[in-house]
C-alpha cells in the first residue's frame, strides 16, 4: 500500500484505539440484542443474570446457538445417549432457559458441537443473522482468552465461536460487498454499535446483577441434563461476587465493551 493511501485510510479512522467507554457507568440496556454462543447452557452459565436485566428493561433479545450441544451427554448416567436424541433434549432445555431470562427468540445453527472451526461459512451464517435482525448490541465470549486460572482450558468451540462472532460483526456485517450473496436475499448491510464480551481478562464495563441472580441460576437449572441434582446457585453467585468486586457490587457480570458506532442522544 503506497503511502498516502495509509494516510487517507488513517485519516478516515478518527480516534483510532482511543477508548470511548465510560467505565464508571453501566450501560443502558440495548433496544435490540443478539446473544452468540457455542452451545446450549452457554449463554445461562456467564450472561444470563445480564440477558435478564436488559429483558426486563424491554430490550429484545435473540440468542444464537452454533450447536445443539450434541456432544454434552454425560455417558456415566446415560451411556445409550444419541445424538439425534440429545439435540432434541438440548434445544428444548435451551429455549426452557431462553423463556426463563425474558429472549424473544432462540436460532439454532446445529454446527456439530465439539468440532467448530472457524470456517466462512459459519461467518457467513452469522452474519446473515446479524443482517436479518439488526442487533444494536452483540453478546459473546472472548476468543483471545485460552486458560482461566490453572485448572480450566477454554473450550475450542467457546474460542471459535467468539472469534467468528466478532468477524461477523465487523467487517462482514456492515460491508455490502462481502457475502454479496446475501444481498440477493434481501439482508442489506447493517453496522452493530457495540460488543459485549464476557470473560474478558480486559474488563472495562460492569452490569449489577443483583435483581437477577436468582433468574440467572434458575435458567441455569433448565438444563437438567448437564447438571443432573447438582445445585449451581452457590458457584454462579461466587463467580458474580469475584466479577462485582471491582466495582463494589454484590453481584456482576463483567466485560469488555467495544463501541464500534456513537450513538445518538
Amino acid at each position: 500500500m503506497a503511502d498516502n493511501e495509509t494516510q487517507i485510510q488513517d485519516s478516515a479512522i478518527p480516534e483510532r484505539g482511543v477508548t470511548k467507554v465510560d467505565t464508571g457507568k453501566e450501560p443502558n440496556a440495548p433496544a435490540r440484542v443478539m446473544s452468540i454462543h457455542a452451545h446450549p447452557d452457554d449463554q445461562e452459565f456467564t450472561i444470563g443474570g445480564t440477558v435478564a436485566k436488559w429483558a426486563r428493561a424491554g430490550s429484545e433479545i435473540i440468542t444464537v446457538c452454533i450447536t445443539s450441544g450434541d456432544s454434552g451427554s454425560n455417558e456415566k448416567t446415560d451411556p445409550n445417549m444419541k445424538k439425534e436424541e440429545l439435540v432434541k433434549i438440548r434445544e428444548e432445555e435451551q429455549r426452557n432457559a431462553a423463556k426463563a431470562l425474558g429472549v424473544k427468540e432462540v436460532v439454532f445453527l446445529r454446527y456439530p458441537d465439539g468440532m467448530l472451526q472457524p470456517t466462512i461459512t459459519l461467518r457467513r451464517d452469522l452474519t446473515r443473522l446479524i443482517r436479518k435482525y439488526k442487533p444494536d448490541a452483540v453478546l459473546c465470549g472472548d476468543p483471545t482468552v485460552r486458560f482461566y486460572g490453572n485448572s480450566y482450558m477454554n473450550h475450542p468451540d467457546h474460542r471459535v465461536a467468539a472469534d467468528v462472532a466478532l468477524d461477523a460483526v465487523f467487517p462482514s456485517a456492515g460491508t455490502r460487498l462481502i457475502f454479496p450473496e446475501l444481498l440477493s436475499e434481501g439482508l442489506e448491510p447493517h453496522q452493530v454499535a457495540r460488543i459485549f464480551i464476557h470473560g474478558s481478562d480486559k474488563p472495562d464495563t460492569f452490569v449489577d446483577i443483583g435483581a437477577t441472580i436468582e433468574v440467572k441460576i434458575a435458567a441455569l437449572r433448565e438444563h437438567h441434563s448437564q447438571i443432573n441434582d447438582w445445585d449451581p446457585s452457590e458457584m454462579l453467585k461466587e463467580w458474580a461476587r469475584e466479577e462485582g468486586k471491582a466495582r463494589g457490587l454484590e453481584h456482576a457480570e463483567a466485560f469488555r465493551q467495544m463501541v464500534l458506532k456513537e450513538e445518538r442522544n
